[in-house]
């Protein structure tokens, strides 16, 4: 697995340097071609959607045969993706993961798509936000990918089970201004002592996906390494007491599941759930009748917020980056972007309104969309992100491994990670 992971930086560069061959490549005559895109989603209404939009797409395109969307395991999904860049079998497009997007940008490895979107009739480039297009931007200014989606992290709170275990609901600690993580904690431990289930789960973390502590440690006012990326910051003060919140809610206070032990919101196994807002379409099916959202909790830095980023881009290394690019700046237009807005935030501006929002997320009320998701869209950071990700993230898993222990040295482990990782941040 690690060596899969590592090879992403590589095949990235490889089709970097295959550009030149890609445009004699791409089919001059009037056959109508066949377009793939991986995506990491296999939810059913998502896909219906795509394949409606595609669809629509292709009666007015004689060019275009037909539109695939090939979902990958998300755990798995950069890699998969880079190996088949690396194998010689690339789709014409992809969804892009935020903390690849360096890797992807900077490599050459995606088709500009700004003349082909002024280019497109009603699209109306200038609509898009620029902190939601600054990740994806290459050094010349020119958007390599497009952000389809801009999610904020948020806290879904199960109202049921915090009844079940005799917990103030979200909401009423918020009344009583205890929306932060020390209360969460101490909730959540309450609530595994009560009833056996668990407090709150960072979602997707599973002790492997460190990243997604960000929206964690953005409570202490941590980063992982400095603005330029040039140093470590793992080992910070900030951090350090971040994470000893972390061990101590796994291990002394319980109110988080710790290694090994699985505890999905979703299906009513725990208090309070960390996740992006797409997630609210899951609600339907969980079961549980009351619930609520909330932002981040407060922590000893004030209040903050955390998105995550996906854009989708043309491959250059495929046979037909024309094509691709010129659907997707229909996947994208405005028109779309309000129907994908039910699952993915969009980056348009005229977009971002509760009014916009509420009428494609019949789950959430206008009033959560209003006061919680859109200010978190507008001020929210994107997760960390960095040139070499997959050996970053594979050396930062490997040394977090001593700290998910119950007398784990945090300050010296934290230590540990730098000395991995400053090598390759100075790269």
């Amino acid at each position: 697995m690690s060596a899969m992971k590592l090879s992403a930086t590589a095949a990235l560069a490889v089709s970097a340097l295959v550009l030149s061959g890609c445009a004699a490549g791409a089919s001059d005559d009037d056959t109508p071609v066949s377009l793939r895109m991986t995506v990491w989603t296999s939810n059913e209404d998502q896909l219906a959607l795509f394949d409606e939009i595609a669809d629509a797409y292709i009666a007015d395109h004689p060019e275009v045969k037909s539109i695939t969307f090939d979902p990958l395991d998300f755990e798995s999904y950069t890699t998969t993706l880079t190996t088949q860049l690396a194998g010689g079998n690339p789709p014409d497009m992809a969804w892009v993961l935020e903390n690849a997007a360096p890797d992807f940008v900077s490599s050459g490895a995606l088709v500009p798509l700004d003349e082909t979107l002024e280019a497109t009739k009603g699209y109306d480039l200038d609509d898009l936000s620029p902190s939601a297009t600054e990740l994806w931007t290459d050094g010349d200014g020119q958007l390599a990918a497009y952000p389809f989606s801009t999610s904020p992290f948020v806290v879904f709170a199960n109202d049921d089970l915090l009844a079940a275990a005799g917990q103030p609901t979200a909401a009423q600690l918020q009344a009583d201004g205890r929306w932060n993580w020390e209360s969460i904690s101490e909730v959540g431990s309450a609530v595994n002592a009560t009833t056996g289930k668990a407090g709150f789960v960072v979602r997707d973390f599973d002790y492997t996906q460190w990243d997604y502590l960000s929206t964690v440690w953005g409570g202490w006012g941590a980063e992982p390494w400095s603005k330029d990326g040039a140093t470590c910051t793992m080992d910070s003060p900030e951090m350090v007491d971040a994470f000893t919140f972390l061990h101590d809610a796994a291990f002394t206070a319980k109110s988080m599941p710790g290694p090994g032990t699985a505890a999905d919101f979703f299906a009513g196994e725990a208090a309070f759930t960390v996740t992006q807002i797409s997630r609210a379409s899951l609600l339907g099916e969980s079961g549980i009748q009351n619930w609520e959202l909330a932002p981040l909790p407060e922590g000893p830095d004030g209040d903050y917020s955390i998105v995550g980023q996906a854009g989708v881009g043309a491959l250059a290394q495929a046979e037909h980056p024309e094509q691709s690019a010129e659907f997707i700046a229909y996947f994208t237009n405005p028109e779309n972007s309000a129907k994908l807005a039910q699952y993915f935030p969009p980056a348009r501006t005229s977009q971002l309104d509760a009014a916009t929002l509420s009428a494609a997320n019949p789950v959430l009320t206008e009033e959560q969309l209003g006061d919680i998701v859109v200010p978190a869209i507008e001020n929210g950071e994107v997760r960390p992100s960095h040139t070499g990700s997959a050996e970053i993230q594979q050396e930062v898993r490997s040394a977090l491994d001593a700290l998910w222990v119950a007398d784990a040295d945090v300050e010296g482990t934290l230590g540990d990670v730098c000395a991995a990782i400053d090598p390759l941040l100075e790269q």
